[in-house]
């Protein structure tokens, strides 16, 4: 293989209870790669469409990832890099991730497989930590295995991945407005209550157990956030607007997708989400905020070949 095309899905991140843990991936967007295989050793980026992002290999995301592996493999061969966004940085859906999650996966393809996804998301751990600053695990792991996933640990790096009830679908609202994740961290408070963890711990272990068992009003009850969403919520307007429209709708819960600002909402199968994708809507359309709406399965395949 010389030439690849894939796509790799927009991610959930923290998923309400689940902070810097857990995240899944959507099918309804995704950013689209196409790397090529040239005679010149190294990595250029010869196109970037539909972002401002830096062309410098050493400082984009997919670039920094695509180097590490073919210097750890001493391949014989460069690549060519071209990249189509279509997850809008400072969206909250893993524009980062995205890119270097792709990265990964295409590298690896056209260096015939040595590597397993977990080592694949060490990989694009460095393109996290050139994008965002800190090596965060729970965009790219969800990228690349798709579906939910779990990160156990960091030292060592352990990813569970974690099953997808069928009839599970996700409607994602994009405010356009800008939250830097460097903000979001800061307004979290530095110590937390221990009733506050122990909550939070059991909505997350009643999450796990309603995503093993099909159970959506367990998995419902348990989309519930007493650590980051009490404060993250103000960065984003209309926050909680759209999340008791959506749950009046028959979301099974609501939360923010990664540091925001994208909401998302967890339902019951293709109509309830189209449902509460429309509440969400009309909450935005009475503003003068721009949005992009997105209803979709859960992605439980993770970058795909095109």
């Amino acid at each position: 293989m010389d030439i690849i095309k894939i796509f790799a899905p927009a991610t959930v991140a923290n998923v309400s209870c689940g902070f810097d843990a857990l995240g899944f991936a959507i099918n309804a967007v995704g950013d689209e790669m196409v790397l090529t295989k040239t005679e010149e050793k190294g990595v250029r980026i010869s196109k970037i469409e539909g972002a401002d992002l830096t062309n410098n290999i050493k400082h984009n995301a997919a670039s920094v990832v695509a180097l590490a592996m073919l210097h750890k493999i001493k391949a014989d061969f460069g690549i060519d890099i071209q990249l189509i966004k279509k997850v809008k940085p400072g969206s909250g859906l893993g524009s980062s991730a995205s890119s270097a999650a792709g990265a990964a996966f295409a590298v690896n393809e056209l260096l015939g497989k040595p590597f397993t996804k977990l080592e694949l998301t060490e990989f694009a751990r460095i393109g996290e930590e050139v994008a965002c600053g800190s090596p965060i695990a729970d965009n790219v792991a969800a990228a690349i295995y798709g579906g939910f996933i779990l990160v156990k640990s960091y030292k060592p790096l352990e990813i569970i991945k974690l099953p997808v009830p069928k009839n599970l679908w996700v409607a994602v609202i994009h405010p356009q407005i800008e939250v830097k994740t460097e903000d979001a961290r800061n307004v979290i408070k530095k110590d937390i209550p221990i009733v506050d963890a122990v909550a939070q711990s059991a909505n997350l272990a009643g999450l796990i157990s309603g995503l093993y068992t099909d159970d959506y009003q367990l998995i419902s009850r348990s989309i519930v956030d007493v650590i980051a969403e009490p404060y993250r919520k103000f960065l984003i307007p209309h926050f909680d607007e759209v999340k008791q429209e959506g749950l009046k709708a028959g979301a099974l819960g609501i939360g923010i997708s990664g540091s925001g600002p994208s909401i998302f909402a967890l339902c019951k199968g293709e109509n309830d989400a189209k449902k509460v994708a429309q509440a969400m809507r009309e909450v935005y359309q009475n503003s003068t905020i721009d949005f992009n709406i997105y209803v979709s399965k859960v992605n439980t395949e993770g970058v795909k070949i095109l």
